[in-house]
């Protein structure tokens, strides 16, 4: 006699059978694209390094190919690890670990960060930080190129800003990755947005830090604020936030003095 394949067990066993096949054809995918999506997000991250230093020449993020992000990273960045505590380069690292370094896992095992000086929501902080230097033809500083995060209103953002070499002029400004709402906080990545950045100043003649990023509309000093996105006034708060953290005494401040004076 056929076997009756309108049974309730058949109907789940074939169903069972189904969902077995793709999990297992999804888990290889995964595998097998892994080292590939790898190579695509640290190809994304020199671009966003690039892009913020102002070095994409005639491109843009969109339309860099990737044989010239390589080649134009590969000539004009130095990486190299920052003490945040002492804001002195760290030496004790090879190369190969300076190369491998994971900030992002690194922070995962610090101690948790005081919520009064935690202004950008990032919970921990980890010890040794990530900079990007670009030097000139006679090896004297450039630009610097620092990572920055901090929580908007849905997500952490993650980021770089640029210094001059006066380490007080801002150079550009762009997000990476952040999943802020589409036209309101994700504007972060406007051009309109991202454009207003070059050639603020961090800090006035004193020292102070008087970089800011106000409500939309409400930008009134064209040296050191930046004009807010308008129905966004947490994400606007965010980027206010994790700027004034990474460029103060808590982030890169100590950095930022010890490589002005030439004793990073």
């Amino acid at each position: 006699m056929a076997k009756n394949k309108e049974t309730f067990g058949y109907t789940i066993t074939v169903a069972f059978v189904v969902c077995l096949v793709c999990a297992v054809l999804v888990s290889v995918a995964a595998v097998a694209l892994r080292p590939l999506q790898d190579i695509n997000k640290q190809l994304d991250k020199k671009k966003n390094v690039l892009a913020a230093a102002d070095l994409l020449g005639e491109y843009t993020i969109s339309n860099a190919p990737n044989n010239y992000i390589e080649t134009t990273f590969d000539e004009k960045i130095i990486i190299k690890l920052v003490d945040v505590a002492s804001g002195k380069f760290d030496t004790t690292k090879s190369p190969e670990e300076v190369m491998s370094y994971d900030q992002k896992k690194a922070a995962k095992s610090a101690e948790k960060l005081d919520k009064k000086i935690d202004i950008a929501q990032i919970k921990r902080q980890a010890k040794l930080a990530i900079v990007y230097v670009v030097n000139d033809v006679d090896g004297n500083l450039e630009k610097v190129i620092l990572p920055i995060h901090g929580y908007g209103l849905w997500s952490t953002l993650y980021g770089f800003i640029a210094l001059e070499a006066d380490l007080n002029t801002v150079i550009g400004l762009g997000f990476y990755a952040h999943a802020e709402t589409p036209g309101l906080g994700g504007e972060v990545d406007s051009d309109a947005f991202k454009d207003q950045w070059p050639g603020k100043k961090i800090f006035d003649e004193t020292g102070v830090m008087r970089i800011e990023v106000t409500k939309g509309g409400q930008a009134q000093n064209p040296t050191h604020q930046v004009d807010g996105l308008s129905g966004a006034t947490l994400t606007t708060r965010g980027v206010d936030n994790l700027v004034k953290f990474w460029l103060g005494e808590n982030g890169f401040g100590s950095f930022i003095v010890n490589l002005k004076n030439g004793d990073a």
